[in-house]
């Protein structure tokens, strides 16, 4: 059965309408990826979140009773909520059975849905327990109310220290599985030194095409949706370069997307790691976004908290054969530093150049030193 969902994003007051407007259709398209529907979207400029709330209980009682024709089961805030706030929203709904949860906890349920690898799988349970673990302060005080009372120590104490170490203890064993991902994924990362292969690593927000060009460049046959995070795990295929006969590894990594949780990064270091080893990047864009320019902006800070924003790194263009009316000499011009290319991983378009241009850079000494 479909999820129905609310959606509410509380902005501050300058964020312009076209940025508003370009938030809530992600939020959206997220809801989609899950597999719900968004029944009510609305738009809150705040100087200041609500304390107790986040939205604020006029606004929510307003939801509230508009969703008594809607039959929403699911109220999301696009923002990233303290768990108290978390808590008196859920307290609140519960009179609807309405769960409540914030942009992370909709983007670790994508995560969930779509794991496939049991390293995927443990670094997404690794981000859960980092970002729920503050969350038993609700429970904390539910089960302290039943003991008698705040300050009584009684069995709401003594069930939130279980849950505590349970927690603890189990965010300990999946970093030790997780250590021994790691310990493979650098043998082959130095395997492939040994044997002077050099790795092209794509990144970009998600949805760009990275997957669909990984495929039209080396016939890697990954699966490809138009849905956000269709990709989780690293995949590695191979690039025939024509002019020195040689293979050139090209890995697919996870996309980014804005407010992407510090926790969900390190949670998938391993994953990362082929990005921090490439001898360059493959920055994708989908040049078809009206706002990629912001979304360029998203990827470069991400690159910035893995250490990699100096890495060297070519832009690509993506989906131009979408894109209406896409001032190429602009760009070119104002992104000069990074070897710009319009492709289209669909059609074709442009690949053969791009093709050169990954070889004539593997070639330049210079060019893949930090």
């Amino acid at each position: 059965m479909t999820q129905k969902a609310i959606l509410v994003d509380v902005i501050p007051q300058d964020v312009s309408k076209e940025e508003s407007l370009q938030r809530l259709d992600e939020l959206e398209s997220l809801v989609k990826t899950y597999g719900g529907i968004a029944v009510v979207k609305v738009v809150q400029k705040k100087t200041m979140p609500d304390y107790r709330t986040y939205i604020g209980s006029g606004k929510l009682h307003e939801l509230l009773e508009e969703n008594k024709q809607n039959k929403a089961t699911l109220l999301i805030i696009n923002n990233l909520l303290k768990p108290s706030q978390v808590y008196n929203l859920g307290e609140i709904c519960k009179t609807q059975d309405i769960t409540v949860w914030d942009r992370i906890d909709l983007i670790l349920k994508i995560f969930d849905k779509h794991a496939k690898s049991v390293e995927a799988k443990l670094q997404i349970e690794l981000a859960a327990i980092r970002h729920m673990g503050p969350r038993i302060y609700g429970l904390g005080l539910e089960l302290t109310r039943q003991a008698g009372g705040i300050g009584t120590r009684g069995i709401g104490e003594t069930n939130l220290q279980i849950m505590k170490r349970h927690l603890r203890r189990r965010e300990q064993k999946i970093r030790e599985k997780l250590e021994h991902y790691d310990l493979v994924q650098a043998n082959h990362r130095s395997q492939r030194r040994k044997k002077d292969l050099k790795t092209v690593s794509l990144v970009g927000y998600t949805n760009a095409g990275k997957s669909t060009l990984l495929n039209a460049l080396t016939k890697k046959g990954v699966y490809v949706a138009d849905k956000l995070f269709a990709t989780l795990e690293t995949t590695v295929g191979k690039l025939y370069l024509p002019k020195s006969e040689k293979i050139v590894l090209l890995s697919d990594t996870i996309g980014f997307i804005q407010d992407l949780p510090p926790d969900l990064i390190k949670a998938f270091k391993s994953t990362l790691s082929e990005i921090i080893d490439a001898d360059f990047l493959l920055h994708v864009i989908d040049s078809s976004d009206p706002l990629y320019e912001s979304k360029i902006l998203v990827v470069e800070d991400i690159l910035s908290e893995l250490g990699v924003s100096n890495k060297p790194k070519i832009y690509v263009f993506n989906k131009a054969d979408l894109a209406v009316n896409l001032d190429k000499a602009g760009i070119t011009d104002h992104f000069h530093g990074f070897s710009p290319m319009f492709v289209s991983a669909e059609t074709k378009e442009g690949l053969t150049d791009l093709i050169d241009i990954i070889e004539n850079s593997l070639a330049d000494p210079s060019f893949c030193t930090e």
